[in-house]
């Protein structure tokens, strides 16, 4: 992967963590020192679920689909995250296996941090402890959330606040995403979201092909996202 990335950097990635932010520049520094930058082709797996935790992971650059497969091999996609974002943050704390698998949708590095640098950490900083908390708190009411729409909320509506979620209310195109993906990530299937893609597309509030999802106005799919 050309190009290189430095220590400094994963220090200024740390502390735009909600974790990390009642750490000092030393403390971070002593933190990046521990981490480990890996990097992984487009498809490539960079964890899978049910097997030891190496501990928690930032991405640095590129895009990741964090996932898990139902006995039958059924995908159900739980997250993407891209640059700055954090992964498999519940291993990382509780020393258990990976809950989910997680792929590179496109070239990607990733840094990860060992679990004991962090539970060190913890034991020696309350402050960091209690952001934590607080922290796992907030991702629990958001999967309470996901719970809600995936059982009360259509397609349409579950698609809609999708985009709104990947372009953070900006004028811009979604990460290019396959039928397949968003339908692993939405519970549904290719077909159906398709359909809900005509729908938005005939309100005039996207535009789409094959390739790329064009958000062309927000307020029409902000209605839309209320259900």
């Amino acid at each position: 992967m050309p190009g290189s990335l430095s220590s400094i950097s994963l220090v200024e990635r740390l502390a735009n963590q909600p974790y990390f932010r009642a750490l000092t520049t030393d403390r971070l520094d002593a933190l990046a020192g521990y981490a480990v930058l890996r990097t992984f082709a487009a498809g490539e797996m960079i964890l899978v679920q049910d097997t030891p935790s190496a501990g928690l992971w930032i991405v640095a650059r590129g895009q990741v689909k964090v996932s898990r497969l139902s006995p039958d091999g059924r995908e159900h996609i739980l997250l993407f995250v891209g640059p700055g974002d954090s992964f498999n943050d519940i291993p990382a704390l509780d020393g258990g296996p990976n809950p989910a698998t997680a792929t590179a949708l496109v070239d990607t590095a990733a840094w990860v941090l060992p679990s004991r640098v962090i539970m060190a950490e913890l034991h020696a900083n309350p402050d960091l402890a209690l952001d934590v908390i607080s922290i796992l708190a907030q991702r629990t009411r958001l999967l309470v959330q996901q719970i809600e729409d995936l059982a009360l909320c259509s397609v349409t509506t579950r698609l809609a606040r999708f985009l709104l979620k990947q372009t953070a209310g900006e004028p811009s195109s979604p990460p290019d995403l396959a039928r397949a993906t968003l339908a692993a990530h939405l519970a549904t299937t290719p077909e159906t979201i398709s359909r809900a893609l005509r729908t938005l597309e005939a309100i005039g509030a996207i535009e789409f092909d094959r390739q790329s999802i064009l958000i062309v106005r927000h307020d029409l799919l902000q209605t839309v996202a209320m259900g």
